[in-house]
């Protein structure tokens, strides 16, 4: 499957849907334990959780383009791996602008989340829906 450029948008946005939330209401909540306050962690996790999507949206276009230079107009998954590092630098930097710097526990939501769902799309999704693959990522 190569999945098109809507279809891999429609999927990073379920996947940070069902995946990327109750991740992080589960890790909030368990962060909470150690005397922060659950309401604003949560709210926090959530405000990264959004700017992901929308970064990740634009960065979709990119990808995109850059897949049009080769031969099968795809690339392997290790570099869809590695997109973790710039999406975080750029992630990182928006948040600083945003007078919300990322701390460590911010680093480690968006690691977790992003490698949750990374090894979801991967694995798992290919066999819960069957013909997102055959749709060009599209479930819709």
């Amino acid at each position: 499957m190569t999945p098109t450029l809507f279809g891999r948008i429609q999927t990073r946005w379920f996947v940070l849907l069902v995946i990327g939330i109750p991740w992080t209401v589960f890790l909030m909540g368990f962060a909470a334990l150690a005397g922060s306050s659950y309401g604003s962690l949560l709210l926090g996790g959530l405000m990264v959780l959004g700017v992901v999507g929308l970064l990740g949206t634009v960065w979709e276009f990119a990808y995109h383009g850059l897949q049009q230079l080769r031969w099968e107009k795809d690339w392997p998954a290790l570099f869809g791996f590695l997109t973790i590092i710039n999406e975080g630098l750029v992630l990182a930097l928006v948040m600083v602008l945003l007078d919300r710097p990322l701390g460590p526990l911010g680093w480690f939501h968006f690691v977790t989340t992003w490698l949750w769902m990374w090894v979801w799309v991967n694995g798992p999704m290919r066999v819960v829906a069957p013909r997102w693959r055959y749709r060009g990522g599209r479930l819709f």
